[in-house]
């Protein structure tokens, strides 16, 4: 590890190195909910001052890569990306509950990802993709429409299962078949009107509004490993955001 560390770019401030040392070793060598050693034993790993290496650590708990429990030490942190989809949607029971949308893979293939995908992905021009389209649902009701683009290489162990094995939530399919962990996204969040294909699978008429999600998500050294973008109908939006 030390060596990874040396041949980065001195220009650097040396934390700023040490944080993308550790980032580097975050997906690879612990996992999400794993304890990372304690500040000392990276101290020394590293070679940097104990300071130093509480300013990188501290950049890593401020991008959400890490999390500190007074007592317990500092942890891998598991995203919660489901609470985007509570964020903007209401899928909920008659009672109020919160609920996971089901989902139903109706396509996936592999081809040669378009310029705008293979930009998003940054790739090369013209790489193999994996294109899935899925469609959610709430109480039997479409609710989510999606198309999700995957490096190939990657993900290319997805091709071996059977379109029944993919459950509700993908990104534990990432972790678990392609050792592949989503650590944070960026989302843009935008409308448009319902195309004669989208309406017929969404069940809401021609030109009916649609919010439309499009998210970049990422490993833990900020490389983009899956573009998606999901669009529902208008009146099951909601926008809720906390402000301190």
């Amino acid at each position: 590890m030390t060596r990874r560390l040396e041949v980065m770019d001195k220009r650097l401030p040396l934390y700023q190195r040490v944080r993308d040392q550790i980032a580097h070793g975050i997906g690879k060598t612990w996992r999400p909910g794993d304890a990372i050693p304690s500040e000392a034993e990276l101290a020394r790993t590293h070679r940097v001052a104990l300071g130093t290496l509480r300013k990188a650590l501290d950049i890593l708990v401020a991008e959400g890569l890490l999390e500190r429990f007074q007592g317990k030490g500092t942890f891998v942190r598991r995203a919660n990306f489901n609470a985007s989809l509570f964020r903007f949607f209401r899928f909920q029971t008659a009672q109020g509950e919160r609920r996971i949308p089901e989902s139903r893979i109706l396509r996936l293939q592999v081809l040669k990802g378009p310029s705008a995908i293979t930009s998003a992905l940054r790739l090369p021009a013209r790489s193999e993709v994996i294109r899935l389209n899925r469609l959610r649902f709430a109480s039997e009701a479409p609710v989510l429409l999606e198309e999700i683009w995957l490096p190939k290489e990657k993900f290319k162990a997805l091709l071996k299962l059977e379109i029944v094995a993919f459950g509700n939530l993908l990104y534990p399919m990432y972790e678990t078949y392609c050792n592949q962990v989503i650590a944070s996204a960026e989302e843009t969040l935008t409308a448009e009107l319902a195309r004669p294909s989208d309406a017929k699978i969404l069940r809401v008429p021609e030109g009916a509004p649609l919010i439309v999600i499009e998210r970049a998500a990422f490993d833990f050294e900020r490389t983009p490993i899956e573009w998606r973008r999901s669009k529902g109908p208008a009146d099951l939006y909601k926008y809720n955001v906390e402000i301190r």
